[in-house]
């Protein structure tokens, strides 16, 4: 048994136990039941509910989440246009968020797969050195699919 001032007391009787704790006025908590002999403290318990479930909401409020940001594209995107996606791109990784990179072809453009094959490959280039690809590319129909993650 541990007392309330957090020093060893040894093996003490449970009733005894149970005494010591009401004469301070706190509670005996069994600490760790499966030891041999198991392990009681003499503590408040509420407030050790207390402060257990502010570090739990404490971890909570730290930890950081992952999105999946998704940026669209064309197989015949023009530069400019293609710069606007780059920075984009950039901003989601510098945040830490994993981006999905979706190539849609329209109509004929099914017919020439390799331009958007192309493109991808120059997106991943771009980025090779600040995200690292999650998942190649992979046709979907009438999309190619890709996704980035921060390295």
């Amino acid at each position: 048994m541990i007392d309330h001032e957090g020093e060893k007391q040894g093996i003490v009787p449970t009733r005894d136990a149970i005494e010591m704790a009401a004469e301070v006025g706190l509670d005996l908590v069994e600490v760790s039941p499966n030891a041999e002999p198991p392990v009681c403290k003499i503590m408040d318990y509420g407030k050790y509910k207390y402060q257990m479930q502010k570090k739990k909401a404490e971890a909570r409020k730290n930890q950081k989440t992952v999105d999946l940001k998704e940026i669209k594209l064309r197989p015949n995107i023009d530069t400019h246009d293609y710069e606007v996606k780059a920075r984009n791109i950039k901003k989601f990784i510098e945040e830490g968020n994993k981006v999905k990179i979706t190539l849609r072809f329209r109509g004929r453009e099914m017919a020439h797969m390799d331009i958007g094959m192309k493109l991808l490959e120059r997106v991943q280039a771009d980025f090779d050195e600040i995200a690292k690809v999650d998942h190649k590319p992979k046709a979907e129909g009438r999309q190619v699919i890709m996704i980035l993650s921060p390295r």
